[in-house]
């Protein structure tokens, strides 16, 4: 497993972390046997959020059976994301506050290593953010403090009222997801719709600035259409995932996320598969780098082009 060393947050992260938002369709036990794995494998990180499952499932699934594993609580880091209700998106201080509670009361702690705003709610109110950042810190309920698809503008707000770093944005990327770093190559090409800013400049940003980036749905394409690696829609890379698959000994799956750890802004890779074994070819992507050639034959085979 490779680790980073988050600015002003977590210390030695590794960098898969395991996403619990399919958790709830496990059992205790088989959702204990998927952390353990985790940990195994030298997973540290696990990511939750507030609306995965109904009426927080998720986390109480995971307060259930990380509680049946023993794994030491100090040992890893817990983070869960707040603002995605059933029908609004809600930053308010009152929201922010009982979410928290709520999230600590399911999975049994005492506190977050980080809480993350859940996408934008567009009547956010900066100041009452940062009062309940403030009081979360406070009390000890929350070590640092991030956001998920926030963009450039509104991080910057964010940052002028709130005295705690953000030190994560969750952001989607993946081999066929590539809009955080696609608009640079055709900036100024109006022969092409990949010339249009899709994302204000987010993925610098977001390096300019110290935010690791977390990068969700890595082996999706489209928005939850399904997975990229063995599918008949995607010939070519996989064509090219295999190939380099033999060259170093690992799955295609392996291979996809080491595309997205290959990047220098060191992000995170979310895993959100509930199956051991899978999990495991996915954390083969951090015992080898891909070379610089290898990185752009995969950003091609994926369907992009060089200007």
């Amino acid at each position: 497993m490779k680790y980073i060393n988050v600015k002003n947050g977590p210390q030695k992260a590794s960098s898969v972390i395991l996403g619990c938002m399919r958790m709830p369709a496990l059992s205790v036990d088989d959702a204990a046997a998927v952390i353990e794995t985790a940990v195994e494998q030298g997973v540290n990180f696990f990511d939750n959020a507030t609306c995965y499952g109904e009426n927080g499932e998720a986390e109480t699934r995971f307060g259930d059976a990380f509680a049946k594993t023993g794994i030491k609580r100090e040992s890893v880091y817990i983070q869960s994301k707040c603002g995605i209700l059933s029908d609004e998106f809600n930053w308010t201080k009152e929201n922010i506050i009982r979410s928290t509670d709520d999230s600590l009361r399911r999975m049994k702690l005492d506190y977050l290593d980080a809480l993350l705003l859940h996408r934008p709610d567009l009547l956010y109110e900066p100041e009452e953010i940062a009062e309940a950042f403030d009081e979360l810190e406070k009390n000890g309920k929350v070590r640092f403090f991030g956001v998920s698809n926030v963009p450039t503008m509104m991080f910057e707000v964010l940052r002028k009222y709130i005295s705690q770093p953000l030190v994560f944005n969750q952001l989607q990327f993946s081999l066929d997801q590539t809009q955080l770093i696609d608009q640079a190559l055709y900036i100024n090409n109006l022969t092409t719709d990949r010339s249009v800013d899709r994302d204000n400049g987010t993925l610098d940003y977001c390096r300019l600035h110290d935010v690791t980036v977390q990068a969700w749905s890595p082996l999706q394409y489209g928005f939850f259409r399904g997975c990229f690696v063995d599918s008949p829609e995607f010939p070519e890379l996989n064509r090219v995932l295999g190939k380099l698959g033999e060259k170093y000994g690992v799955s295609k799956t392996a291979v996809a996320i080491a595309w997205i750890l290959r990047h220098p802004a060191k992000m995170q890779a979310i895993a959100g598969t509930m199956n051991p074994a899978h999990l495991k070819d996915i954390c083969e992507a951090t015992g080898f780098e891909l070379t610089h050639r290898e990185w752009y034959e995969l950003y091609l085979a994926a369907g992009k082009y060089l200007p």
